[in-house]
């Protein structure tokens, strides 16, 4: 099996649509081994324990700094033998030594089309807000590799959606996600998980 390993900070609905993605036999060689929340009480953990999945809660405040952290998350995926480490909503940075032990092997899903509306401060509804304000006619999602740089890794793939008269970050955030994160991240992890 191909394990898998889940960083979030929020809601969790993208990891909703890897589960469902597992459980429908579309990503049927993977497993999620664990899901880390840098916040504790977030829904996130709820939705993995309700699929029996483990639902680990490391705050990123228990810990001295970056690297500390890091040092900590790099240690469980490393107890839990993962082959990747999905950032799904996840709002910590990580430190150059955990980028570089799990080379290659952590994604991130970014609600635009990079290199548009991305990069430090960049996440939540700011990507939106800063595409209405802009008056782009297309936006979307992109699944890319994590390196060192905010949002800066290989593009894995990529999928537009269109932004229609009246929306608002709301809601163009909600159907961004409906139509492209949701679709393109098992996508993406499909691809990884037979290289």
């Amino acid at each position: 099996m191909f394990r898998i390993g889940v960083l979030v900070s929020g809601g969790g609905t993208n990891l909703q649509a890897i589960i469902d993605r597992i459980e429908d036999g579309y990503l049927g060689n993977c497993e999620i081994t664990s899901v880390v929340s840098s916040k504790e009480g977030v829904f996130a953990l709820e939705r993995a324990k309700k699929h029996g999945i483990k639902a680990v809660c490391m705050p990123r405040k228990a810990y001295a700094d970056t690297n500390e952290y890091s040092v900590a998350l790099a240690n469980h995926f490393e107890t839990e033998k993962v082959d990747l480490i999905v950032l799904a909503g996840f709002l910590t940075v990580l430190s150059e030594e955990f980028i570089k032990k799990f080379e290659n092997k952590i994604i991130n899903v970014h609600p635009s089309l990079i290199p548009s509306f991305c990069g430090k401060g960049f996440y939540g509804l700011v990507p939106h807000q800063e595409a209405l304000k802009y008056g782009v006619k297309v936006t979307g999602a992109t699944v890319h590799f994590v390196n060192g740089e905010v949002d800066g890794g290989k593009i894995i793939l990529q999928k537009a959606v269109y932004v229609q008269e009246g929306d608002t970050p709301e809601v163009l955030q909600a159907r961004v996600m409906k139509e492209a994160e949701h679709i393109i991240l098992p996508e993406a992890i499909k691809i990884l998980s037979k290289s």
